[in-house]
């Protein structure tokens, strides 16, 4: 393949996988060992991914937007394969949009390649089915407004009177108000909580309790970032009675009769 022909090769957004290398899919591991420049997220990337990488390597974690893009575009203007190398899926709380939409006014060609989000990672870790037949049908996937507001229809206190499964990113370093929302909201005091502290990684810490007992637990074991915050019945330690009609035997769809 000549040099012509890889510049016309996209710069790839690949998720990374929430941090079990063997997390990342087969589309991304590929692109990472072909590439010739990876710009990876430093604070949250499982760096053993990049073990054998015969790319440029540049952590992000200390740059800013402008230097990040500065250097996709000079690689991609050389010819290079390249990848930007995100946490989980880039699509949820990614910050990619705004690289887009630069790579776009230089004219950039670029593809995302979708990656495990830690909020599954997080489910899978608890074995937990988020959406249960009569219990919950609806995954909130949001984030406690910080430094960063959110919308005003979108403050966690308002989610909450839907009292469905929600997933809370980027938040447990303020569990107490995340806690005061909640209940705010409607949930009860004795909703399960279910704190997982980097899921899929062998230092891996997980933490389950009430919404009336979650913060000082938080608090006792010193978990300060990189924590998916899993609020609903769906993570309830007893036994659910949650049964589905997709394979109830008294029950006909589309690929089987009842018996």
């Amino acid at each position: 393949m000549s040099r012509k022909e890889i510049n016309k090769q996209p710069i790839a957004i690949v998720g990374a996988g929430p941090g079990d290398v063997e997390l990342i899919t087969i589309k991304g591991r590929r692109l990472l060992d072909e590439a010739e420049c990876i710009v990876y997220a430093g604070s949250l990337v499982n760096k053993k991914l990049l073990e054998g990488c015969k790319a440029d390597i540049h952590d992000s974690q200390g740059m800013n937007l402008d230097e990040i893009i500065t250097i996709l575009s000079t690689a991609w203007k050389k010819g290079q394969r390249v990848v930007r190398l995100h946490t989980g899926d880039p699509s949820i709380f990614g910050a990619i949009k705004e690289q887009m939409q630069q790579l776009d006014a230089l004219q950039i060609p670029y593809r995302v390649v979708p990656g495990v989000s830690s909020a599954f990672g997080a489910a899978a870790a608890l074995n937990a089915e988020l959406t249960l037949p009569e219990v919950a049908q609806t995954v909130i996937i949001t984030r406690q407004e910080g430094r960063t507001p959110v919308p005003e229809l979108e403050k966690l206190q308002l989610l909450a009177s839907h009292q469905t499964t929600m997933l809370i990113f980027l938040s447990v370093s303020m569990m107490d108000k995340v806690v005061e929302e909640l209940i705010a909201g409607g949930y009860p005091e004795d909703t399960p909580v279910a704190i997982v502290e980097k899921a899929t990684w062998d230092d891996e810490t997980i933490l389950t309790g009430s919404l009336k007992s979650i913060a000082a637990q938080v608090e006792q074991a010193g978990i300060r970032k990189t924590a998916m915050i899993c609020v609903g019945r769906v993570f309830a330690n007893t036994d659910l009675e949650a049964v589905s009609k997709l394979y109830d035997r008294s029950f006909s769809h589309g690929t089987r009769k009842a018996n």
